[in-house]
């Protein structure tokens, strides 16, 4: 197949050709775009390397799938131009994930949803999609009353700047902040933006996308995001309130049948996910399950993804897949 991948020089960008060879995806010819000042620069795949271009010469070229990691406003801007011009789109922006006639994917989750018909394909928010992955055998046998999430997320997340803002004050060097504070040996309780209700973007986006992507705007969420000096992985502290009741051998027992899914829980010798145990894997690791002893049916979990891996490149890579 001919893949385009938007915003290649990007850590997410880097990170998908990454994963397009480790698995092996079929790529016969990659289509390279990404900002102005970086059109013709060359990047190596395999063996080869190929040329930055530009939105229109990459449209010319006719990739079968764009693979987008570029911001929203790129997205907005381009993704109808190359959905028009025949070519399937996987956005890892915010552009897409809400609009309703657009889909909303985690392929172990809903990828079944998918059809030849959607052009357009919005890859969920990194947070929102090891979450949903780790509750949504829960969901199916208990369903989601509430859910009361706070995250740990890595400097990864905000892009390269930001890693190299913690590695300078971990040097004590000066240079570019990306972050309002100093991150190294600190932790910033706000990702993205604040709104006007209190809570940031990232938070509302981890609420508003749940729901979509287990088809149940009932469930009632709350979230907390939270940066901290941490490459490599995002972490979080789940409390979730079902309607039916468990036993938490059921508990082990769906979650470690279920597709991507890591169960490290033996808290009596220390085993529990960490973001040094998810760096550079696919998997999403669950541990530190627990009975919350304030409220009836009610589970308190701990989740850790690797954010640029299965919270971006890897789960983008997976609905590519569905598609050759």
């Amino acid at each position: 197949m001919k893949i385009a991948v938007v915003g290649a020089t990007g850590l997410v960008g880097s990170k998908m050709l990454q994963v397009l060879a480790e698995r092996n995806f079929p790529v016969e010819q990659l289509v390279l775009v990404a900002s102005e000042k970086s059109i013709g620069q060359e990047i190596a795949y395999g063996s080869q390397k190929f040329i930055i271009c530009s939105h229109e010469d990459a449209i010319k070229q006719k990739p079968e799938i764009a693979l987008f990691s570029a911001g929203g406003a790129t997205s907005l801007e381009w993704a109808p131009r190359y959905a028009a011009a025949g070519i399937r789109v996987i956005d890892n922006s915010s552009a897409w994930r809400m609009d309703v006639d657009k889909k909303l994917i985690v392929p172990e989750v809903n990828g079944h949803l998918l059809g030849q018909n959607d052009w357009i394909i919005a890859n969920p928010n990194c947070s929102t999609i090891q979450m949903v992955l780790a509750l949504k055998p829960l969901h199916d046998a208990y369903r989601v009353k509430r859910i009361v999430v706070s995250t740990y997320q890595s400097v990864t997340g905000t892009g390269v700047k930001a890693v190299q803002q913690l590695m300078n004050e971990r040097a004590g060097k000066d240079g570019e902040r990306v972050y309002p504070y100093q991150i190294d040996l600190n932790v910033i309780p706000q990702v993205d933006v604040f709104t006007d209700n209190g809570y940031t973007k990232e938070e509302m986006k981890m609420v508003n996308e749940t729901r979509k992507i287990l088809g149940d705007a009932s469930i009632g969420i709350t979230a907390t995001t939270v940066r901290i000096p941490v490459i490599g992985g995002h972490s979080e502290s789940v409390n979730v309130e079902f309607y039916e009741d468990f036993t938490m051998e059921e508990v082990q027992q769906k979650l470690q049948a279920m597709p991507g899914i890591v169960v490290m829980d033996h808290p009596e010798q220390r085993i529990y996910p960490m973001p040094i145990n998810a760096h550079e894997k696919d998997e999403v690791f669950v541990g530190r399950l627990r009975r919350d002893e304030s409220n009836p049916k009610t589970l308190n979990m701990w989740i850790v993804a690797d954010n640029l891996r299965k919270g971006a490149a890897t789960n983008a890579v997976q609905i590519a897949e569905r598609y050759v």
